[in-house]
């Protein structure tokens, strides 16, 4: 195998989203016609131990690493992600009809501090071709997450009508669905994060299908408007909720762009802030996934100690490369031990103990 570390340079050399696009590209090769070799990279990457298997909406989590929505967007990647020893992968975001993004350059790369800026703007292939993908692997051998978005053309009015059709789409092609209206990347998106949308759209979803529908929010809300939103939700059926995704705090970043979100090491402390706050909450009622700023194992354990029942990663992936998820697995089972304990469910939620 290629030592990640010495192809980095090269791939730096290139605009982030060119770099990813030939990445995509390489990687579909792979699993549509070389096959034969994702045995030879799963037993290199994935990491199989009983201790840190969970289950969780009646689905089995093999580990708690799961990587975030955003990378993924076409679902063209799952078997790479999978032998990569990924527990899941959340595919999108997903909209009704295709979409080519905002206007390029919209992704940075900030390697001093292991950090993106994005501004993508939910671009993927759409509903039909990414349906017609997943049809093909669900039910898959690991979890699938599908993340949902309404198109930047829709208007507020009709955005509970994309979110509808997504779900419908979905509901039987997925493990769990995530509602997506915290990107700050799609124009006026985070301003459905608001009390009425969110009981119009969660009794919508409910009704629809029983498969578990998460949110996933911004870490950019005022705490009691944050506790408010994620209260609603939960009240009206939700069964989790996803903290956090990126900021549109542009301090935390040096030369940062003024549009689009941040992610990677400097989100880390704003994430975690958001996240303990939910925590302290609603930890215990339901579910919880940690996301932002997790780039090895000491940060997991700490957000799973938090209480976070599985964390997510993303960025870290792109700076630290394929042995990430089994690194980070192997160092919480490496705390595990010196905590004394024998599985993952000892440990999760320990600080709201």
């Amino acid at each position: 195998m290629i030592k990640y570390s010495n192809i980095k340079k090269y791939i730096y050399k290139l605009d982030p989203e060119i770099a990813h696009s030939i990445v995509e590209s390489g990687v579909r090769i792979v699993v549509n016609y070389l096959p034969f070799l994702l045995p030879a990279i799963k037993s290199k990457y994935t990491l199989n131990d009983e201790r840190l298997s969970q289950n969780i909406f009646g689905v089995n989590f093999p580990n708690p690493v799961g990587m975030a929505a955003g990378f993924d967007k076409n679902a063209t990647m799952i078997p790479l992600l999978e032998a990569l020893g990924f527990g899941y992968v959340e595919f999108g975001t997903v909209t009704p009809r295709p979409q080519i993004g905002n206007e390029k350059p919209r992704l940075f790369r900030y390697p001093e501090q292991n950090s993106l800026q994005n501004a993508m703007g939910f671009n993927n292939q759409g509903l039909t071709k990414i349906k017609k993908r997943v049809e093909k692997l669900y039910p898959y051998t690991i979890a699938l997450g599908a993340n949902i978005g309404k198109n930047k053309s829709t208007t507020q009015e009709d955005a509970i009508k994309d979110y509808e059709l997504l779900i419908n789409a979905f509901k039987d092609l997925c493990d769990y669905i995530v509602i997506n209206i915290s990107s700050p990347n799609t124009p006026g998106l985070r301003d459905l994060q608001n009390e009425r949308f969110i009981k119009e759209l969660f009794t919508l979803a409910t009704a629809i299908t029983n498969k578990p529908i998460l949110l996933k929010i911004a870490p950019d809300l005022k705490k009691k408007e944050m506790l408010n939103i994620c209260s609603i939700a939960l009240g009206h059926g939700a069964k989790g909720i996803i903290a956090t995704n990126t900021t549109i705090d542009y301090s935390l970043l040096p030369n940062a762009k003024g549009f689009g979100g941040i992610s990677g090491d400097v989100l880390k402390q704003k994430s975690f802030e958001a996240f303990e706050t939910l925590s302290k909450e609603f930890y215990s009622q339901t579910t919880l996934i940690s996301v932002g700023g997790i780039s090895d194992g000491d940060e997991a354990y700490k957000r799973l100690k938090a209480g976070a029942n599985l964390i997510q990663v993303y960025s870290a992936f792109i700076f630290k490369g394929p042995s990430l998820a089994k690194n980070i697995n192997e160092r919480i089972l490496k705390l595990m031990e010196q905590d004394g304990v024998t599985h993952i469910s000892q440990i999760i939620g320990i600080d709201r103990k």
